[in-house]
């Protein structure tokens, strides 16, 4: 079997977290931590980063930094995952969700100003897949109505838009380190904090709501209870393993940019021909190698296709279920039609990606995938 994502070890991850078992601090915010800040930090200009156990506790930070209160509103993208969003639903607010684009799944921003009234507080775009939203357009409608931009990079890492770092344009960036990521710690996350006035702020919540950090810098004579928060900081166990991940980044990110364009060379005769639609970049946003997605015509091709993928031993996976229909959210979305949300929900399949995949298994997923749509097996050599 071909499995749909495996964890890519390094070799030095179990070395640095013994490392941090013998540093005799493993509670979080040691040496491993500060590493990887610095690293984040140099590489991308974020103004402060702090490591979470999670992405969903990053935007559950972003959350209460942008003090969400009960009737506030948040515009997202209904194809997203439920952290997207349950983050702020958490803090009371109502989601008004928004349709992808056409071409991507990102959320359309030509249609965002016109789902803004004197209750939003925030809009959170999604970069899926790592492809840039349209954040110029996002930015102009958060500027002129005062609004914050969290910005889920979840799949973002080491993706821009017109050369700036995903994650550091809105005043927030929640990044994962979930294991079918590109660097990863078993679970994991971050928040970049881009705006100077959140920084000490975003400490303290990190913190359960104490000043401890300011404390153990020797800026404070004890520490207390001062703000709201909760214990999003991660054990040094798993920034320890995140660092041996981020030291190789350039290297994974080669590799795995190397599997995409395989993938995107064997596939691009099926795209022309409008058998299936292979994933789109505007101008503006680069690719990180995330994931590779194709898109079916409906959910019955993609249904049978992902039947015939699995005969064939390879496991391929379709992905978000649109939020406006979900059985949580249906009564209390405003009824809006969202035809793109739904048609990525019903036509988008993700393909095996992982650094270990083998390039004679990418053109083997292909020939399956060729055969499929031919109604038999492909023979020769994908050109």
């Amino acid at each position: 079997m071909i499995p749909f994502n495996k964890p890519y070890l390094t070799g030095k991850e179990t070395e640095y977290i013994t490392k941090a078992v013998a540093s005799g601090k493993i509670s979080g915010d040691g040496i491993f931590t500060n590493r990887c800040h610095q690293f984040f930090e140099q590489r991308y200009g974020f103004k402060k980063t702090l490591l979470t156990t999670s992405c969903t506790d990053a935007l559950e930070m972003a959350a209460i930094l942008c003090d969400i209160q009960p009737g506030d509103e948040i515009i997202a993208p209904s194809y997203t995952f439920v952290s997207t969003v349950n983050a702020f639903v958490l803090r009371g607010a109502k989601i008004v969700f928004a349709d992808s684009e056409t071409v991507t799944p990102n959320i359309d921003a030509t249609h965002l100003e016109a789902l803004v009234t004197t209750k939003t507080k925030a809009i959170v775009p999604v970069h899926y897949a790592g492809i840039a939203c349209n954040m110029e357009a996002i930015l102009d409608i958060a500027r002129r109505h005062g609004l914050f931009v969290v910005e889920d990079a979840a799949q973002a890492i080491e993706s821009s838009y017109k050369g700036i770092p995903l994650g550091s344009l809105g005043h927030f960036g929640a990044f994962s380190f979930h294991e079918t990521k590109n660097i990863i710690s078993g679970e994991g996350g971050m928040l970049a904090i881009n705006d100077d006035s959140f920084v000490k702020r975003s400490e303290i919540i990190w913190e359960k709501g104490t000043n401890r950090s300011a404390f153990f810098r020797g800026e404070v004579d004890k520490y207390g209870w001062v703000d709201i928060g909760s214990s999003f900081l991660p054990s040094e166990i798993i920034a320890a393993f995140l660092y041996a991940q981020i030291e190789q980044l350039d290297k994974i990110q080669s590799r795995r940019k190397q599997i995409w364009n395989a993938y995107h060379e064997h596939l691009k005769s099926l795209d022309r021909k409008g058998v299936l639609r292979l994933p789109f970049f505007p101008d503006y946003a680069t690719n990180n190698s995330h994931m590779f997605y194709i898109l079916c015509d409906d959910l019955k091709t993609r249904t049978c296709l992902i039947e015939h993928l699995l005969k064939s031993n390879i496991l391929a996976v379709s992905h978000y279920i649109s939020l406006h229909k979900s059985p949580y959210y249906l009564e209390k979305h405003d009824g809006r039609h969202l035809p793109n949300a739904d048609r990525f929900s019903d036509c988008l399949l993700r393909l095996p990606m992982y650094f270990e995949l083998t390039l004679e298994q990418v053109e083997y997923i292909s020939k399956e995938i060729y055969a499929f749509f031919e109604g038999s097996k492909f023979q020769g050599k994908i050109v």
